[in-house]
């Protein structure tokens, strides 16, 4: 008699095989690819605080009202398919409660335009795709995947500069732990504007080049380990106006000691990051690591069934001993 392996003992040792060969596969190639700044990108997050501002039509500031920063981030497909990059453009408008909501933009008290260009896997800024502004540092409106224990420099886009950003241990938003960063600006010279002399303490000059100044009592971040999404921010601005030369503030255009996610953009925020880091976490540790288990069970036990066989058929009868049977 002959044993021979059962189709279903073979059919285990492939799948087997198969699971030990995709488990590696899933870390080295399948998750690096899934860690890739996505490109079709539509999220809206809303900051809300209360502080002063200069009202245009009263010419001058008023104090203890609310202020709404909103930032619309959508991902341009086609340049970022093209370039092979995260190509995303950001709409900020800074509004108070008499130009909310905002039909036009243009009436808002401060809005801005830009277009930030990264690279996928690092998170780098990279110049191209019509870039604006240029812009540095190692973070923005996210970090990088798999975020550290370290300080990071981030870039401050009324600043138009690095701020860097210090680690400072764990952070909980809506009960999803994250890593906290803080940081702040020093007040800063950030440029000029022609005002009236009389607006910064020169009524006998008609026009003057003010010198715009700027600083943020508190940057307050929480990213996600995994992903680098920022799970909450809160900001504490203050934009001013000097006269030339001047070492004290005239004119203050936006203050606030804590401008912050509201709780929908918190929930909201958690709630992406979580969805993201789970399906990571399933393509870079869960997955693998039940692949390569369940894959080593399957081997084991198919190979043990090859080796004992579980069925026999009859050998046949040599030729010379079928030619040579008495007729």
């Amino acid at each position: 008699m002959r044993r021979t392996a059962s189709p279903m003992s073979l059919i285990l040792l492939g799948a087997g095989v198969f699971l030990l060969v995709l488990a590696p596969l899933l870390v080295m190639y399948v998750q690096p690819h899934a860690k890739r700044t996505p490109v079709d990108v539509d999220t809206t997050t809303v900051f809300a605080g209360t502080g002063s501002y200069f009202d245009t039509s009263l010419l001058k500031t008023v104090n203890d009202r609310r202020i709404t920063i909103t930032r619309q981030v959508r991902g341009d497909v086609a340049d970022s398919v093209r370039s092979g990059n995260a190509v995303w453009d950001v709409s900020t408008s800074v509004d108070t409660d008499s130009t909310l909501p905002a039909a036009d933009t243009r009436d808002s008290l401060q809005w801005t335009l830009e277009r930030w260009v990264t690279d996928r896997r690092t998170n780098e800024p990279v110049h191209c795709c019509r870039e604006s502004p240029v812009f540095d540092g190692e973070a923005y409106l996210k970090f990088p995947f798999d975020v550290e224990e370290r300080d990071y420099r981030w870039w401050d886009g009324t600043l138009g500069g690095v701020v860097r950003l210090r680690y400072a241990g764990p952070g909980t938003v809506q009960g999803y732990e994250g890593l906290r960063f803080t940081g702040s600006v020093p007040p800063t010279r950030t440029g000029v504007r022609q005002v009236p002399g009389r607006l910064v303490g020169l009524p006998k000059t008609p026009q003057v080049l003010a010198e715009e100044w700027y600083a943020n009592g508190r940057i307050e971040l929480v990213a996600d380990r995994r992903t680098g999404r920022i799970v909450y921010a809160a900001i504490g601005p203050r934009k001013t106006l000097r006269a030339p030369g001047a070492k004290k503030d005239a004119v203050v255009l936006l203050s606030s000691d804590k401008i912050a996610f509201t709780d929908r953009t918190q929930r909201q925020q958690v709630e992406l990051a979580s969805a993201d880091s789970r399906r990571l976490e399933l393509l870079g540790s869960t997955v693998p690591l039940g692949a390569g288990v369940f894959g080593s069970v399957l081997v084991l036990v198919g190979a043990a069934l090859v080796v004992r066989g579980r069925r026999t058929e009859p050998e046949p009868l040599d030729a010379h001993l079928m030619t040579n049977q008495p007729a």
